[in-house]
C-alpha cells in the first residue's frame, strides 16, 4: 500500500519555513513595490507585504521562489542567496572606496557672463585679486593627492577659469608631477563657458586630455535669456564654441548642461531638440539649486516642484519618443537612477549617495584657500553661511579637513538609512541625504522629509521610472538598457557644472 502525505499547508507549518530579510515597500497604482537593502525590487499582488510579515505566505508557490531568489525572505536552503546579498549591499556602496575622488579647484571668480541662476559671487574679468594664488595651488594639490584613492579627477571652476589661463597651466603641470610621483591615475575636466577660448587654449585642452564641460540651456531666446553677456551673443558664442572644441579635443570630450529656470518649464521639446540639433547624444535636465546667491534671482528663475516633475516627465516622454524612432539621446538623471534601479553598481553623482558624497567623495578648494565639502557649500559662504568650511589650505591637514564640526555635523545627515522618513521609504535604496541642499532649505542637516523639494522631487522622478517599467514595453525597456549597458559595470562620474 503507498503511504500518503498531506501537504505542508495542512500543517500550517509554513510560517516556521522561511524569515524575512530586511525590506521596504509602497504602493504604486494597483500593486505594491517591494525593495530590499540592495535595491532588488518586484511588482506584486496588494496583500503580499501582510502576508509575508504575518507569516502567512505560502511557500509552494512560483511567487515565493522568486522572492527567495531575490533576497527577501529566505529559510534553511538559502545560505547562498545571503552571502549574494551581502556581495551586492558591498558593490552598491562601493563609490566609498578610496574615499575623495573628484577635487574641485576654483581658480578664480572673474567672469564675463551675468548668468541668471549664478550661485557665487562672480567678479569682473579684470579682477585678478580674485584669483588663485600659487601657493595656494600647491598646497590644494598636496592635500588632493593625500586621498587614499588611486583614481583622483580635478575639475577646474570658476567664475571662468580659462580667464586664468596661465594659473590653470602652473596647476595641471604640478598636478601630473604628484600625481605621477604618488602613483595616481588622474583625470582633468574644465568647467567652462568656452567664451574666451581661444585657439592656443583648445589645443592646450587636447594636449594635455583635459575633457570639456560647458553649459547649454536650450534654444537662443532660452539660453540668451538665462545666460546673459555683454553683446547679447552668449548662445551664439557658446555654439560657435562647442564647434571649435570639438574640432580640437573631440566630440566625446566636450559635453553640456542645461539648468531649469521658469523660462525653460514652458519648452521641454525645444530644449531636447536644441541638444539633438548640436549633436549631443546626452542631456541632463537638471533642475536650478537653491543656493547662494540664486536665492536672489529666484522670483524670476525658480519654481515649485510639482512644476518641475510636469517637465521632467514632457521632456522624458519625448526623449523615449525618439529613441524609439531610432535617435540615440540619454537622459542624465534617469540613467543615474536606472543604473541605481536596474544593476547593483553605484554612480559617481553625489546628490544620490548615502553616506552623502559631499565631504566624501568630493572636496572643493577655492580661490581663496578655503576648503568646502561640496561646491553647494562653497556658494552658501558666499551668501555668509561658512557651516560647510572644512577649513584652508594653509592651516589644516588631511586628517584636520575630516575632524572638523562642520564635517561632523555633515555626516550626522549623512546616512539616508537613520534619517527620518528615509528609514522606511521604499525608495531609499536608490536616493540620498543630501545634507547641504537640507541645510541650506530648511535650516538643519537632517531636514523635514515630507515637505523637502529634494525628496519630493527624487519620489516624483523615481515613482515615474516605476510606472514605465512596470509596462512591460518592451521597446522602452530596450531604450532604458541602452542608456546603462555601456557604463554599468562603472561609476558614473558626478558632472561637470559651470556656475
Amino acid at each position: 500500500m503507498t503511504r500518503q502525505f498531506y501537504t505542508i499547508d495542512a500543517y500550517g507549518g509554513h510560517a516556521q519555513l522561511y524569515r524575512l530579510l530586511p525590506f521596504r515597500f509602497t504602493r504604486i497604482d494597483s500593486e505594491e513595490l517591494i525593495v530590499n537593502e540592495a535595491g532588488e525590487f518586484l511588482f506584486v499582488p496588494n496583500g503580499t507585504v501582510e502576508a509575508l510579515i504575518r507569516h502567512r505566505f505560502p511557500p509552494n508557490t512560483p511567487l515565493y521562489q522568486t522572492l527567495k531568489a531575490k533576497q527577501f525572505l529566505f529559510d534553511g536552503e538559502s545560505s547562498p542567496n545571503l552571502d549574494l546579498l551581502a556581495t551586492k549591499y558591498r558593490t552598491k556602496k562601493s563609490f566609498l572606496d578610496g574615499f575623495t575622488r573628484l577635487h574641485i579647484m576654483v581658480l578664480t571668480l572673474r567672469c564675463e557672463h551675468s548668468c541668471l541662476y549664478c550661485q557665487v559671487s562672480r567678479q569682473t574679468a579684470d579682477r585678478a585679486a580674485y584669483d588663485m594664488s600659487r601657493e595656494t595651488v600647491l598646497r590644494s594639490l598636496a592635500l588632493a593627492m593625500r586621498s587614499p584613492s588611486t583614481h583622483i579627477t580635478l575639475e577646474f571652476q570658476g567664475g571662468e577659469p580659462l580667464l586664468a589661463f596661465d594659473l590653470l597651466q602652473f596647476v595641471v603641470g604640478n598636478a601630473k608631477d604628484l600625481a605621477a610621483r604618488n602613483g595616481k591615475i588622474l583625470s582633468l575636466v574644465v568647467a567652462t563657458n568656452l567664451a574666451p577660448a581661444t585657439d592656443e587654449m583648445l589645443r592646450y585642452l587636447r594636449d594635455e586630455n583635459i575633457m570639456v564641460s560647458t553649459s547649454l540651456d536650450g534654444p537662443a531666446f532660452i539660453h540668451n535669456a538665462n545666460r546673459p553677456r555683454i553683446g547679447n551673443d552668449s548662445y551664439e558664442l557658446t555654439i560657435r564654441n562647442i564647434k571649435r572644441a570639438r574640432d580640437y579635443v573631440g566630440t566625446e570630450n566636450v559635453s553640456a548642461l542645461m539648468t531649469t529656470t521658469q523660462l525653460s518649464l514652458k519648452h521641454p521639446r525645444e530644449i531636447v531638440d536644441e541638444f539633438i540639433l548640436q549633436g549631443f547624444r546626452s542631456i541632463f535636465l537638471r533642475s536650478i539649486s537653491p543656493y547662494g546667491f540664486a536665492t536672489k534671482t529666484a522670483r524670476r528663475t525658480g519654481y515649485e516642484p510639482g512644476d518641475f516633475l510636469g517637465f521632467y516627465r514632457t521632456a522624458l516622454d519625448y526623449i523615449i519618443s525618439l529613441n524609439k524612432e531610432g535617435t540615440y539621446l540619454v537622459e542624465n538623471y534617469a540613467k543615474i537612477l536606472l543604473t541605481k534601479i536596474l544593476t547593483p553598481y553605484p554612480t559617481g553623482y553625489v546628490d544620490l549617495q548615502s553616506p552623502a558624497g559631499a565631504g566624501i567623495s568630493v572636496r572643493v578648494y577655492n580661490y581663496d584657500g578655503d576648503v568646502y565639502a561640496s561646491d553647494e557649500g562653497r556658494m552658501l559662504a558666499e551668501t555668509g553661511d561658512r557651516t560647510f568650511r572644512l577649513g584652508n589650505v594653509h592651516r589644516d591637514t588631511h586628517t584636520s579637513l575630516i575632524e572638523s564640526p562642520a564635517f561632523q555635523y555633515l555626516i550626522a545627515g549623512s546616512c539616508n538609512e537613520s534619517l527620518p522618513g528615509c528609514a522606511d521609504c521604499a525608495f531609499q535604496a536608490y536616493c540620498g541625504a543630501d545634507p547641504v541642499f537640507h541645510h541650506s532649505t530648511q535650516g538643519d542637516a537632517i531636514g523635514h522629509r515630507p515637505t523637502s523639494a529634494f525628496c519630493q522631487k527624487n519620489m516624483g522622478i523615481i515613482t515615474l521610472l516605476f510606472r514605465k517599467l512596470r509596462s512591460a514595453d518592451r521597446d522602452l525597456n530596450r531604450v532604458f538598457f541602452s542608456w546603462i549597458q555601456d557604463h554599468a559595470h562603472s561609476c558614473i562620474p558626478v558632472q561637470a557644472q559651470c556656475d
